[in-house]
């Protein structure tokens, strides 16, 4: 199975969670104090199922893929806001590439 803590280098499409903080989510994630429970989104994710490149393209890559798979996911919310708590900077994590979630996190502080 594909870690994605162990890469180098994902966002609710409904617009109801838009308004919503992105805060909100993070201190559930924060205050937990059993890091296999934080974490054990990861094995329900699609992307440990699929082709880990398509969510790490190469600069100026396609991430189509990567967000069509996101999309179908049960747990892209809490990959959002993994990444966003841990300041990942690379890749497609909860449907958001690098750029979106920089924006992201712009818009909420």
């Amino acid at each position: 199975m594909w870690n994605l803590l162990n890469q180098d280098g994902p966002f609710p499409s409904d617009a109801s969670r838009l308004a919503e903080p992105v805060s909100a989510g993070l201190s559930v994630l924060l205050t937990e104090g059993d890091d296999e429970a934080v974490l054990s989104w990861q094995e329900r994710a699609l992307c440990a199922q699929t082709d880990p490149e398509a969510f790490f393209p190469e600069k100026g890559g396609s991430t189509r893929e990567a967000k069509r798979v996101c999309t179908a996911c049960d747990v892209k919310a809490e990959c959002l806001e993994y990444a966003l708590a841990n300041d990942e900077r690379f890749g497609i994590w909860g449907g958001l590439s690098e750029r979106e979630r920089r924006k992201l996190k712009r818009r909420a502080v």
